[in-house]
């Protein structure tokens, strides 16, 4: 099938990876085990649950770009911060071939297919009503994160990329021969792409570069009897601090939410020092790396959120080259 599983609908694709998923379980000496698909973006994700009602989340890159270097990368992080941090996150699992990282021919995709899984984490996620106090321990998570993470070092044999490009290391379809945009568009979020990269080599120059999740926001976040947990770890590299606050503020809605989240975060440590137009150009770029992802996904729900996407975020270009721009 190759290609065209893609095109199938998305009911027929979770359907198909739901049996591949089922296979991959043996890796880890698992069979009969109940396996729904919760989640199918980026990657395909699975709850697992035993015969002995023992849970897990597999993850399946079938979205994703990361290679497995960036896996090992992941993983190496995940099981440091397991061991130093005191933050609540999932553990990866080994299987019986003691490796975290396993893999498979799935034969609709016509694709070798690459999984992870890790212990399952009880709770709801945060969302996009968090309360306050839930953002305040949100700060203080990523705080912590950020201290316990800069003496983190990878082995020879894991890679991570690093955000100091705009694309974060994906593939370019706002400005390359890709494109979809219109000339007047493109040439729009040119000029918003040159600021923001001024304003993200600035903050480069003076900044620690450690690694960082890159993706916080509510829906990777779960909340259990007064306890929060961090999850997926899948677009992890190297960053500065500032660039991890300005995804999960992205995501806010409200000053008071802001202040909250910036407040959690003080009561462990200070805030890294950015502008008020820098913080602007990192909340942009963030929406422009989703608009970008939203020109080359396969995803069939995604897509449809393109339209409406591209007008908001142009809307935004504009606030902010007017901001820029004095």
């Amino acid at each position: 099938m190759g290609t065209e599983f893609f095109e199938l609908p998305a009911e027929e694709q979770q359907l198909s990876l739901t049996a591949f998923a089922t296979e991959l379980l043996k890796n880890y000496g698992i069979q009969g085990a109940k396996v729904s698909c919760i989640n199918f973006e980026f990657n395909a994700t699975f709850s697992v649950e035993t015969d002995s009602g023992t849970k897990y989340a597999l993850r399946i890159n079938i979205n994703s770009t990361r290679t497995v270097e960036n896996m090992k990368g992941e993983i190496e992080w995940v099981r440091y911060l397991n061991r130093t941090s005191g933050i609540h996150t999932p553990t990866p699992i080994a299987a019986l071939n003691d490796q975290f990282i396993i893999s498979g021919f799935h034969n609709d995709s016509q694709q070798t297919l690459f999984a992870v899984m890790y212990s399952w984490l009880e709770g709801e996620e945060l969302g996009d009503e968090p309360t306050l106090s839930q953002l305040h321990e949100v700060g203080k998570a990523i705080a912590i994160l950020h201290q316990e993470s800069s003496d983190f070092a990878l082995s020879a044999d894991a890679a991570l990329p690093t955000f100091n490009d705009f694309f974060w290391g994906t593939e370019d379809y706002l400005f390359s021969d890709k494109s979809k945009l219109s000339n007047a568009d493109r040439a729009l979020i040119q000029e918003a792409h040159d600021h923001i990269m001024k304003l993200t080599n600035e903050l480069y120059l003076n900044s620690p570069v450690h690694i960082i999740h890159a993706d916080f926001h509510g829906w990777n976040l779960m909340w259990n009897e007064g306890q929060l947990s961090i999850f997926d770890f899948d677009d992890c590299g190297f960053g500065i601090e500032a660039q991890d606050l300005a995804v999960v503020l992205y995501y806010l809605d409200t000053p008071e939410q802001d202040v909250a989240l910036l407040n959690g975060y003080k009561s462990i440590r200070p805030l890294p020092q950015y502008s008020d137009i820098a913080m602007k150009a990192l909340l942009l770029q963030r929406r422009l790396l989703l608009l970008n992802y939203l020109f080359e996904t396969k995803n069939q729900e995604h897509q449809e959120m393109l339209p409406a996407y591209l007008e908001k975020s142009l809307e935004r270009v504009s606030t902010f080259l007017t901001d820029v721009r004095g």
